[in-house]
């Protein structure tokens, strides 16, 4: 590793607003308070983002207005998080959903003052898989199922390309499940956590696939040592556990960690194209980065379902 610190560096995180993003920054704002953050207007006044250099509210899929946005400002490290996890077929309105996540980011790159960035990470997904055998490595060519996943894929060629042939300091990390705190309520693990804290029935496929789930912690730790990196450059690498641990397994632990909850195995259908199998070989992560998570399932549950428990009793 060359320089293992972002002491003082100029930081922009697009996307800071959402999940990921937002532990992203309170990691960020431990080392630099030079931190702006491109995400929602509604978040500004949260004590978070108060304490950021800047919260810049813009539409990447816009040119013309993330260049007015971006216009005299310099940053040397770029994390890109932008866009949301959405499913949507092509002929029901998915090209947005490429529009978003790839078009979004060329206007990025062209938008930015290149020039001085140290590094550039591109926040990938285990969805590029698609449905390849597991254990699922880098190597393997990618099979997208979706406008989302093939927008991604789109995404992690181009930040290759530009690294290999032109230079661009880009890295992609793959990520596959990551679970936390502060996870939107819709999610898988958010959902199932506050059904069995409220010991109500609900409705979940009948679990028998097996996933790879990595604590939000270990996974922004995983970002900040790929920006720094200057072996990770030009290269695809997946963030993940590397261990498959079954849905049904996942909802049972946290049945036994909250004392309650219903499942109704079976009620929800198995996604159209779902792969039964995704989890990672995380060999290159071990190789490129010397990073490997450090919280374990048991550990990394029991501080999410904390969290969501606190909410709760707050609440009442």
């Amino acid at each position: 590793m060359d320089d293992m610190t972002l002491k003082k560096s100029k930081i922009l995180i697009v996307g800071g607003t959402g999940f990921i993003g937002r532990h992203l920054v309170a990691r960020c704002l431990r080392e630099t308070p030079f931190v702006t953050v491109l995400g929602l207007p509604e978040k500004s006044s949260e004590e978070i983002f108060q304490k950021c250099h800047e919260l810049i509210s813009v539409d990447i899929q816009s040119k013309e207005a993330l260049q007015s946005a971006l216009k005299g400002k310099h940053f040397e490290y770029v994390f890109n998080l932008g866009g949301y996890i959405d499913h949507t077929h092509y002929l029901k309105g998915g090209r947005s959903v490429i529009e978003s996540h790839f078009i979004g980011l060329m206007n990025l790159i062209d938008c930015l003052d290149v020039g001085g960035i140290k590094g550039f990470v591109q926040v990938g997904s285990s969805d590029e898989y698609g449905d390849s055998k597991s254990p699922q490595i880098e190597t393997m060519r990618e099979k997208p199922i979706s406008p989302y996943s093939f927008a991604k894929i789109a995404a992690s060629h181009f930040i290759q390309m530009l690294s290999k042939i032109e230079g661009f300091p880009g890295v992609v990390v793959r990520f596959f499940l990551v679970y936390g705190p502060g996870q939107n309520d819709q999610r898988f693990l958010p959902q199932i956590i506050k059904s069995c804290l409220a010991d109500e029935s609900f409705k979940t496929s009948e679990g028998k696939q097996l996933r790879d789930f990595c604590y939000v912690e270990d996974a922004v730790e995983a970002l900040i040592i790929a920006a720094l990196s200057s072996k990770a450059k030009s290269n695809i690498i997946n963030i993940a556990s590397g261990k498959p641990v079954a849905v049904r397994q996942m909802v049972e632990k946290i049945i036994e960690i909250t004392g309650g909850g219903k499942p109704l195995w079976g009620e929800h259908p198995y996604r159209a194209g779902e792969n039964m199998e995704l989890y990672a070989d995380i060999s290159l992560s071990k190789k490129l980065l010397g990073w490997k998570p450090k919280i374990d399932l048991d550990e990394g549950l029991k501080k999410t379902i904390d969290y969501y428990r606190n909410i709760e009793e707050g609440d009442k």
